[in-house]
């Protein structure tokens, strides 16, 4: 089988992982800062990926004057993306954060058309409508209130736009490098920049003091980003963006399904209607030509 064709499957576990590990913060993130369990996280990721890069042959081939592009895409991909996200589940269940999340899609389509990737066609404007539709039923009437706070969706909705961004400009390094050493470069970059920014979180008087359970969920937390962002940037490097982000609408499924049965947050009928705009507008967007 062609590696196009592995690509869906290696976007759909990222999805399934991404509703998983959103399921896993809520376990975890009051216990510690936003920025100290994203670097955790990514710390842990680096890990689990550094033996597959050690042993690769191409982990060579990346000229130095291509790590700081990587590094910044990393910082964004990794540090603000997950730390805002994690912002946001401080206040929010996991499946209604999932479900904002799952805007990453479309605002992938809608950048890389800003920047003349990819063509916004009226099937990707239509799947717009319909995306935005079931944020703003998602957000529910607060979102009219001006008093009410928004910080929590704001910051996932952030996040998801960061991520769009990253993705989009991750191809054309893609294109030409592995996505092993490609992932450790970046992973590397990010973990640095949040051991830093944990420190303002008085992350070394918090870290000793993690519960069983704690530890327990970081750690499956960064395993899998390991892997999942590997998978993640492979996919990116053998189909085009819009496609392989389209995969991340299993996440709020994941989150739904897992955070009833783990966390026992109430599936909210708003929710369920929400999510169904947004699966039609991703599925409505995809070019089928492409």
């Amino acid at each position: 089988m062609k590696s196009a064709a592995w690509a869906p499957w290696a976007a759909a576990a990222v999805g399934v992982q991404v509703g998983a590990a959103m399921v896993a913060t809520r376990f975890v993130i009051g216990e510690l800062g936003p920025a100290t369990l994203a670097g955790l996280r990514y710390a842990i990721g680096l890990v689990t990926l550094l033996p597959f890069v050690l042993a690769a042959r191409e982990r060579n081939t990346i000229a130095a004057r291509e790590w700081p592009r990587i590094a910044l895409l990393g910082i964004g991909q990794f540090a603000l993306l997950i730390a805002l996200l994690n912002i946001g589940l401080q206040t929010l269940p996991a499946a209604k954060a999932a479900l904002l999340f799952a805007c990453f899609p479309l605002l992938t389509l809608l950048v890389a058309a800003a920047l003349g990737h990819e063509r916004l066609s009226w099937r990707k404007s239509l799947g717009v409508a319909f995306t935005l539709g079931g944020v703003a039923v998602a957000l529910g009437p607060k979102a009219l209130v001006a008093d009410a706070p928004l910080w929590g969706e704001l910051a996932v909705l952030g996040s998801a736009l960061c991520g769009a961004v990253c993705s989009v400009l991750y191809r054309p390094v893609l294109r030409r490098h592995a996505a092993l050493p490609v992932s450790a470069i970046a992973m590397a970059a990010a973990v640095l920049f949040l051991a830093v920014w944990a420190q303002f979180e008085d992350a070394n008087a918090r870290v000793p003091h993690l519960s069983a359970t704690g530890w327990a969920a970081v750690v499956f937390i960064g395993t899998s980003s390991g892997i999942g962002y590997f998978l993640w940037l492979w996919a990116l490097r053998h189909a085009v963006a819009s496609k392989v982000t389209l995969y991340l609408s299993l996440s709020p499924l994941t989150a739904m399904l897992l955070g009833g049965l783990l966390l026992h947050e109430p599936l909210a009928p708003a929710l369920i209607v929400a999510l169904l705009l947004v699966v039609l507008g991703l599925w409505v967007a995809q070019d089928r030509r492409s």
